[in-house]
């Protein structure tokens, strides 16, 4: 057995009657039930043969001729594919699909952050109009390359051909496989809209009716993505989650939240533990107070306490009294005061998000099962660079 990998490895003559041997093998076993058995015994001895001479270390000229005869036993007798090369690009193909499947349910599930809740550790789609911000320049050529694909920004930019009233805004279309296309009627122009945003009118502040001159900008857009990351599925296999990991959840099942998506939060508080916020913004778990020096919540309790709370800034965690102080009163109904305790049930979890005075997390729609996490969030790889100078989340460098 030796003796043969050594020669497997340093000759590939040996190799190519190894591999040729295995190839007319498996084609025989898919064609058994199409073949006479003249035809089955013609092929294995053929293959035999060329096996035998391969166990016995015989030179190349004879491993040459046995490969010859098995090449001129196989296209005599076995039945030949049509469209061969096509079949082979489909199995090809099939298999990576199968295994690309099997990595995405498994191991690594890709994701996009839809929404600004755990900013500014993970940053989901922002829009901002600049149809107000003149002196905004929209950039062209090089410079829009790199700020589409490395930077995860688009700009959407229509100006009027000639006068008129919005007419109609058209739903998005698919057009060909993932092309999209919007179309807008001003007076008696359609202007495409490729690759439009979720929300064009409400984002681009549109409204029927409205009047343009000629030359004046309809759309003038910023659309920044959402961070992409992949999905770790295969550790909480392992063990359970802990305190401070980020985690993603499917939200079936709990009644509050949209059906059939996936929340990205940070984990809180685990089974039954004992929750309350404290009006200096910090979460106390059993009595026990959260800050700083507490492992995964360095930057969520590093912020200035004498800084008020502020959106899309690491704040700490706000309760209800401090909430209705910058008028979101209806933000943190589970915990309206710092006396309030939530009991979390066995097995559930708690979550909240980082951006704490935008978040629509459980302090107010409460727990839910430890059954629904699916994963950790892991390696953000899209975009490259960030639009938001100072803030390196590409690959692990988020926490």
């Amino acid at each position: 057995m030796i003796v043969m990998m050594i020669r497997w490895l340093f000759s590939k003559t040996v190799r190519q009657a190894t591999e040729m041997a295995r190839h007319v093998r498996r084609i025989l076993r898919s064609q058994q039930d199409l073949l006479g058995a003249e035809a089955i015994r013609n092929v294995e001895r053929a293959i035999a043969e060329l096996r035998t001479v391969l166990g016995a270390g015989a030179e190349k000229a004879v491993l040459e001729a046995k490969m010859s005869e098995l090449e001129t036993a196989a296209n005599g007798w076995l039945k030949p594919y049509p469209h061969a090369a096509f079949r082979e690009n489909v199995d090809v193909l099939l298999v990576a699909i199968a295994v690309a499947m099997a990595i995405r349910t498994f191991f690594f599930q890709p994701m996009k952050i839809p929404t600004g809740s755990m900013q500014p550790t993970l940053y989901g789609i922002t829009h901002t109009n600049l149809i107000d911000e003149p002196e905004t320049k929209i950039p062209t050529g090089f410079a829009w390359w790199v700020d589409s694909w490395f930077r995860g920004i688009s700009y959407y930019h229509v100006v009027a051909k000639e006068e008129g009233a919005l007419k109609a805004i058209e739903p998005p279309k698919m057009i060909f496989p993932f092309v999209k296309r919007q179309r807008l009627l001003v007076g008696e122009v359609w202007y495409s809209i490729w690759f439009p945003p979720e929300n064009l009118e409400r984002d681009a502040e549109l409204s029927p009716g409205q009047r343009f001159a000629k030359n004046e900008d309809i759309i003038r857009l910023k659309v920044v993505s959402g961070d992409h990351l992949f999905v770790n599925r295969l550790t909480y296999n392992c063990r359970r989650p802990e305190r401070g990991e980020i985690i993603v959840f499917a939200t079936d099942g709990i009644m509050a939240l949209q059906q059939g998506t996936h929340y990205i939060k940070r984990l809180i508080a685990l089974g039954s533990e004992r929750v309350r916020i404290g009006d200096d913004r910090h979460v106390i778990i059993n009595g026990e107070r959260l800050d700083a020096s507490t492992p995964r919540f360095e930057n969520i309790y590093g912020f200035d306490p004498k800084a008020p709370p502020q959106e899309s800034r690491y704040s700490g965690h706000v309760n209800g009294v401090v909430a209705r102080k910058f008028s979101r009163a209806l933000l943190a109904p589970n915990f309206p005061d710092n006396k309030a305790e939530f009991t979390v049930p066995p097995n559930h979890y708690l979550v909240m998000g980082d951006n704490t005075m935008n978040s629509y997390d459980s302090r107010g729609w409460g727990d839910f099962p430890r059954e629904k996490v699916i994963g950790k969030a892991s390696f953000v790889y899209w975009p490259f660079l960030n639009a938001q100078p100072g803030n390196g989340r590409f690959g692990w460098g988020y926490r």
